[in-house]
C-alpha cells in the first residue's frame, strides 16, 4: 500500500511504502530536475559497537571502526570494484558512515533504474575474504593518520572526548590502528548479517521519477535477492554521567591560528519523533540568538579580531546523544569561551528579545525552504530524520509554531555552566 503526505507550503508530495520483509521507502518525485538521487542506508554506524541480536544470551562487542570498514569493504567484489560499474552507467556512486548510520548512494541524469538495480545488488552481496579484509587495514590505517594530523578532526574529537565520558560518540568513526587491526570476515559478517537487513533499512529516492514504477522495479530486485531475515537488534550503549568528563582538553599542533570548540551536552536522551524535531529547531534558534551573524555576540567578536570566516555553530541531536558546538579560529581562545559564557548568564538574566526571535524563525523557515531546491540535501537528510521517526515535510509547520517561551525555557536549560567543555589547539611555539 503506497501512502502519501503533501505539504501545500513547499509543494512537495512524499510517496512512502513498505515491503514485506520490511524496507521501508520513499520517493519525493521532483518535476523537471535532470538529476536523480538515491540512498540505500541501514541504521547502523560507529556508535553500535556492542549489541544482541535475535535475543542472543551474550551481547556481542566488536571492535570501534568496524562500521566505516564494513563500509569500505562492501565497494569490493569478487569480479572488482564497484564503481567501474557505475560509471560505465554515467551514474556517480558515493557513501558515508557516521556516528549512527550507513549510507550508500549515487546521482545520475540517465539509466536511473539501471543504476538502482545496482546498488541495491551490491550492497546485499558482501564479499569479505582474509586477503581482502587485511589489504583493507592498512588503507584504513593511512586514513586514520590523516584524520589525526588534521587540526579541525582532533579539536572537533577532542570536544566529544571532554563532553562525553563513556558512549561511543567520543570514538573516532574510523576507529583507531589498534581496533581495525583486529578485525576479521566473520566479524563483518556478524555484523552485516545484524544491521544489513532490510527490516533496518531505508531507500530514499529523489527526482524526476515515477514513484508507482520506481516502487514495483525495487520490489522485483528485492524479490531476486538473497537478503537477511528480519533481525531483533538490542543496542546495548554504557551508562553517560549527567555531566561533562573534562571541563578543558587542550594540545598542541602545527597551525598558524589556535582553534576552539566550545560544547554543550544534552542530558536529556532518549527523545525521537515530533518531540525531537521541535527540540532541533529550538536548539538551533537558541544558537543564532546567542551567536549568529546578526547578533550582538559575533558582531563583538568578529570586530575584535577574535574570529573570523571558519566560525560555525550547530547541534546534532540524536536519539541515543546531542550535544551544540560553537568553534572556528582564534587569535585568543579564552577570550572567545569568557565572552559566550558572559554573553549567556547575559541573556538568561535579562530573557530573550522577542522581535529578535521573530526575525530568526522567519530565517529559519526561509532557508528550511531553499534547501528543497537540492535533491542531494533532501535525501540525504531524509534518512537522517526517518531513523529519528521525523517527517521532515513537518518541519516548516513546527517552525511556524514556535513561540519565545519555549526557547527561552530551552536557552536556559541547554546552556549553562553545567553542561559545557572546551576543546582548544594551541599554536606550537
Amino acid at each position: 500500500m503506497i501512502k502519501t503526505f503533501k505539504n501545500d507550503v513547499i509543494g512537495e508530495v512524499l510517496y512512502h511504502t513498505a515491503l514485506t520483509n520490511g524496507l521501508r521507502m520513499y520517493v519525493i518525485p521532483k518535476k523537471g530536475y535532470a538529476r536523480k538521487y538515491a540512498v540505500y542506508a541501514t541504521k547502523y554506524g560507529s556508535i553500535d559497537n556492542e549489541f544482541r541480536a535475535d535475543n542472543e544470551k551474550q551481547p556481542t562487542k566488536v571492535p570501534d571502526g568496524i562500521a566505516h570498514f564494513l563500509e569500505h569493504k562492501l565497494f569490493e567484489e569478487e569480479k572488482g570494484n564497484i564503481f567501474n560499474e557505475f560509471s560505465k552507467l554515467g551514474a556517480q556512486p558515493n557513501a558515508y558512515t557516521n556516528f549512527t548510520t550507513t549510507a550508500y548512494l549515487f546521482y545520475t541524469t540517465d539509466n536511473f533504474l539501471e543504476s538502482l538495480n545496482l546498488l541495491l545488488n551490491f550492497v546485499s552481496r558482501p564479499y569479505f575474504t582474509d586477503e581482502n579484509v587485511n589489504k583493507e587495514k592498512g588503507i584504513i590505517a593511512q586514513e586514520i593518520r590523516m584524520y589525526h594530523d588534521n587540526p579541525n578532526w582532533r579539536v572537533y574529537f577532542n570536544l566529544l572526548k571532554a563532553l562525553y565520558k563513556n558512549h561511543p560518540v567520543r570514538i573516532d568513526i574510523a576507529g583507531t590502528i589498534e581496533s581495525i587491526n583486529s578485525i576479521d570476515k566473520d566479524m563483518l559478517y556478524k555484523c552485516y548479517k545484524t544491521f544489513y537487513n532490510p527490516s533496518n533499512m531505508v531507500l530514499a529516492i529523489v527526482g524526476d521519477v515515477d514513484p508507482d514504477r520506481v516502487f514495483k522495479e525495487t520490489e522485483d530486485i528485492i524479490k531476486r535477492l538473497d537478503l537477511p531475515s528480519s533481525t531483533r537488534i538490542e543496542r546495548l550503549y554504557p551508562g553517560e554521567p549527567y555531566d561533562v568528563n573534562k571541563g578543558r582538553i587542550q594540545e598542541t599542533m602545527e597551525v598558524s591560528t589556535p582553534l576552539f570548540a566550545i560544547g554543550f551536552k544534552e542530558r536529556n536522551t532518549g527523545v525521537k519523533g515530533k518531540e525531537l524535531m521541535e527540540r532541533d529547531i529550538i536548539t538551533n534558534i537558541c544558537l543564532d540568538l546567542l551567536i549568529g551573524k546578526s547578533s550582538r555576540l559575533y558582531n563583538k567578536l568578529y570586530d575584535q579580531g577574535l574570529i573570523n570566516e571558519t566560525f560555525e555553530k550547530g547541534y546534532s541531536g540524536q536519539v541515543e546523544y546531542g550535544f551544540s558546538m560553537i568553534a572556528g579560529e582564534s587569535s585568543d581562545p579564552q577570550r572567545v569561551v569568557a565572552a559566550v559564557m558572559d554573553e549567556i548568564n547575559l541573556m538568561n538574566k535579562e530573557g530573550l528579545d522577542d522581535d529578535y526571535f521573530n526575525r530568526i524563525k522567519k530565517k529559519h523557515f526561509g532557508r528550511f525552504l531553499s534547501y528543497f531546491n537540492s535533491i542531494e540535501f533532501i535525501a540525504s537528510n531524509f534518512i537522517d530524520s526517518v531513523f529519528k521517526d521525523i517527517n521532515m515535510l513537518e518541519y516548516l509547520q513546527a517552525i511556524q509554531d514556535m513561540d519565545l517561551d519555549r526557547v527561552q525555557q530551552r536557552f536556559a536549560e541547554h546552556f549553562n555552566t553545567h553542561n559545557f567543555a572546551t576543546s582548544i589547539i594551541e599554536a606550537k611555539k
